[in-house]
């Protein structure tokens, strides 16, 4: 009977062992998903810095933004915020509803040499205005094919844009502007473009 047992064991581990006798192979497949990057700069960072002015001056700047970052951008938007400091107290209007940008020109995204109201960033708008706004700085509201860059700034790609403010002249009393000062904050935020396949 135990020799019987011992055969009964043997057989089962022969049945088991057996299961474990075929062909194999075996390859290793390592992936990598790397991120680009979204890095946009601006030069000059301080774009316009001057004093003594008055109703009926007007003030002409560039600046650049490149895109040094490894993917294209889609979009460039522009925030506005501002605080006026009141050197005498007495201001009972708003410092920004009195400056104003006559235009903001991105020089390469419009047919070289020209421009008009349609293919501006910012057209004849207040800063009051312009702080509830969100304008795209490399947009190309009237694309000209073969003649002008498409909206967006590629990777490694740069636009120059001109500005000019003016202090608006209103043919009114604005003395209580006078020793003011206007700290004017603009934020170009980067935004990418859909997915595309890879």
């Amino acid at each position: 009977m135990g020799m019987g047992i011992a055969t009964g064991v043997l057989a089962v581990g022969l049945i088991g062992g057996g299961t474990f006798a075929y062909f194999s192979d075996t390859e290793t497949s390592n992936n990598t998903f790397a991120a680009g990057t979204l890095d946009l700069t601006l030069k000059p960072t301080e774009i316009i810095n001057v004093n003594n002015i008055k109703p009926g001056d007007w003030m002409n700047r560039s600046f650049k933004l490149k895109n040094d970052g490894s993917l294209d951008i889609s979009k460039v938007l522009l925030s506005t915020d501002y605080t006026v400091t009141d050197a005498n107290g007495n201001n009972n209007d708003d410092f920004g509803k009195h400056i104003r940008v006559n235009f903001m020109w991105n020089k390469d995204k419009s047919i070289t040499g020209s421009w008009t109201g349609l293919d501006q960033v910012v057209w004849y708008t207040t800063l009051d205005e312009l702080k509830g706004m969100s304008p795209d700085a490399v947009a190309n509201k009237v694309f000209v094919p073969h003649f002008e860059e498409k909206g967006g700034l590629k990777a490694g790609d740069s636009d120059t844009l001109d500005v000019q403010f003016e202090f608006v002249e209103n043919n009114q009393d604005q003395n209580e502007f006078q020793g003011d000062s206007l700290n004017l904050t603009w934020k170009f935020e980067a935004k990418q473009g859909k997915g595309v396949s890879k």
